[in-house]
């Protein structure tokens, strides 16, 4: 039985693993610090049971599961929170998750769930598996078989006839990352799961690992309107999930498979109109964030929350952010709350209780701290030197 923990915090997985050790010695355990790690050693290896933190550095447990449904559908999850709300439980338990466990673990929990996790696998029918085996190796058989198409390279004797026969006309979506890393695994594996998804959704085809830097995929469409919805989708949620800068190039309905390496050859060259594009887009997001900012300055405004609103990743939002301001996200939000209280304070008639609370701090002990590292002087102070230059 091979069971992975997916967990960022050290104590949490060696805890766990020391846990089904002790009570399965046969069991192997995996141990992943990030999304990054685990599709690394799903990759590698069959996984039967996968223990999944919800949040983790790049993506989260719930959307790491949600995406790897697809390529390893027999996997049986659990997602493992510090958080008890009703609503974790509801989506990771919608999402495919067997069960959901609450930190601190309670030990004879997890040995009772392992056990019951590990006997449905062991009672899941073999001819079943065998089946799922040979289904997805033709699959990756086919998919081999485009790329060397697509590259223009020799495929011998390999019988693209049933290809062609499925696929008597097509359209082709390169997803190209902008910028050269050295390891793109885990944004291979979001592309790869997010473009699959959304092919399925609005039509037919599949997807390939192209090279390094770029995902093609081979879509049949009913009309055109199912692909501008697919490719609609396709930027917001890359833009969502992608720390990398990336985009998106598409072909012309494809009748003749010796058109493809061409048409490849020219989605891989992407006109500047794509790069232009994506850098538009993203400075009108940092407009929106801006103009958010400034109507919601008293309220919660973590990054995590206000990328959301503009349907960036959080980590892509935040470069942008500083590109776009000169300023890091929390200094900016901080010197936004400061000018707002300078404004207040000048009322003689406001308590500083309620100048914190409508610039968003509710503790008026913080608010002083922070209007004095910025200005040098505490809101007190300022109040009366601006009284006393009138």
């Amino acid at each position: 039985m091979n069971i992975l923990i997916a967990d960022d915090e050290g104590v949490i997985r060696e805890g766990v693993k020391r846990t089904i050790q002790r009570a399965f010695p046969d069991y192997h355990v995996h141990l992943a610090a990030s999304a990054e790690d685990a599709v690394q050693l799903m990759d590698s290896q069959p996984i039967d049971i996968v223990l999944t933190d919800i949040l983790m550095p790049g993506i989260d447990g719930l959307e790491f599961m949600k995406m790897s449904r697809r390529k390893y559908p027999h996997a049986k999850w659990v997602v493992i929170s510090a958080h008890s709300e009703f609503s974790y439980a509801q989506k990771a338990v919608r999402l495919g998750a067997r069960d959901y466990l609450l930190k601190p673990i309670g030990k004879q929990r997890l040995v009772e769930l392992m056990a019951q996790l590990a006997d449905e696998a062991r009672e899941e029918s073999v001819v079943t598996r065998e089946g799922e085996m040979l289904k997805t190796n033709l699959k990756y058989l086919r998919e081999a078989v485009f790329q060397r198409v697509a590259s223009g390279l020799d495929i011998g004797n390999l019988d693209v006839g049933p290809l062609m026969d499925r696929y008597p006309e097509f359209q082709l979506i390169m997803v190209r990352i902008e910028e050269a890393v050295k390891n793109v695994q885990l944004e291979h594996f979001i592309i790869e799961n997010v473009l699959s998804e959304l092919i399925d959704r609005h039509g037919e085809g599949f997807v390939v690992n192209f090279d390094r830097q770029s995902l093609l995929g081979l879509a049949q469409f009913k009309d055109e309107r199912m692909k501008a919805e697919l490719l609609g989708e396709l930027q917001k949620h890359l833009s969502h999930y992608l720390k990398l800068p990336f985009h998106i190039t598409s072909s012309d309905v494809i009748r003749e498979f010796n058109r493809i390496p061409d048409e490849v050859r020219r989605l891989r060259q992407a006109p500047a109109a794509a790069v232009s594009e994506r850098q538009e887009g993203g400075d009108k997001a940092i407009e929106v964030a801006l103009q958010y900012l400034k109507a919601h300055y008293n309220e919660e405004l973590s990054l995590e929350k206000v990328a959301s609103v503009v349907f960036l990743n959080p980590i892509y939002f935040s470069q942008l952010f500083k590109q776009r301001t000169g300023q890091g996200y929390k200094d900016y939000v901080i010197s936004l709350r400061i000018e707002q209280a300078k404004e207040l304070l000048q009322q003689s008639g406001l308590k500083l209780a309620e100048i914190a609370e409508r610039i968003g701090y509710a503790d008026v002990r913080h608010f002083t701290q922070v209007f004095r590292r910025k200005m040098n002087v505490t809101p007190t102070e300022y109040r009366q030197q601006f009284l006393a230059e009138r």
